[in-house]
């Protein structure tokens, strides 16, 4: 089994919080507005990370505006936006989309594909709390979970 921590919008801040509750993963994805190269070390003293450009983020920090993510036999694609979302991910073979961009949480399988948005773990723009994802991947099979942070 491989576990697999998601975290988006962090927006040039890395909460002691979030990173707690990605110990002990194998991969981290970061679903855009990253804001700091310093976001992106933090995560990386915890696990390999694979990270999106977000619509904040300018090319400054050189990342992707998409990414394809293979883990233990399976396709993850990741972008920011999921409007901007240009494919039909079960067509091109694709397990799970990962975005963020909404600062809202979300976990859905529609069509055999899981979408899981973890929410903001930046600063705060609402009274919603701080939030972070796991994706557990298990015999080319792939489920979600969503993560409140205690800040």
């Amino acid at each position: 089994m491989s576990t697999l921590g998601v975290i988006s919008d962090t927006h040039g801040l890395l909460r002691p919080e979030a990173l707690e509750a990605l110990m002990g993963v194998d991969l981290i994805l970061h679903a855009g507005d990253v804001g700091s190269v310093e976001v992106l070390d933090g995560l990386r003293a915890v696990a390999p990370v694979h990270a999106v450009r977000g619509n904040m983020d300018g090319a400054g920090l050189g990342l992707p505006l998409t990414t394809v993510v293979e883990v233990g036999g399976v396709m993850l694609y990741v972008l920011h936006d999921l409007y901007r979302l240009d494919l039909d991910p079960r067509a091109a073979g694709f397990v799970g989309v990962v975005s963020g961009h909404t600062h809202r949480p979300s976990l859905a399988k529609r069509d055999g594909v899981l979408y899981l948005n973890p929410g903001s773990a930046g600063p705060r723009r609402s009274d919603r709390p701080p939030s972070v994802g796991l994706i557990l991947v298990e015999g080319g099979r792939v489920r979600g979970e969503l993560i409140e942070l205690r800040c």
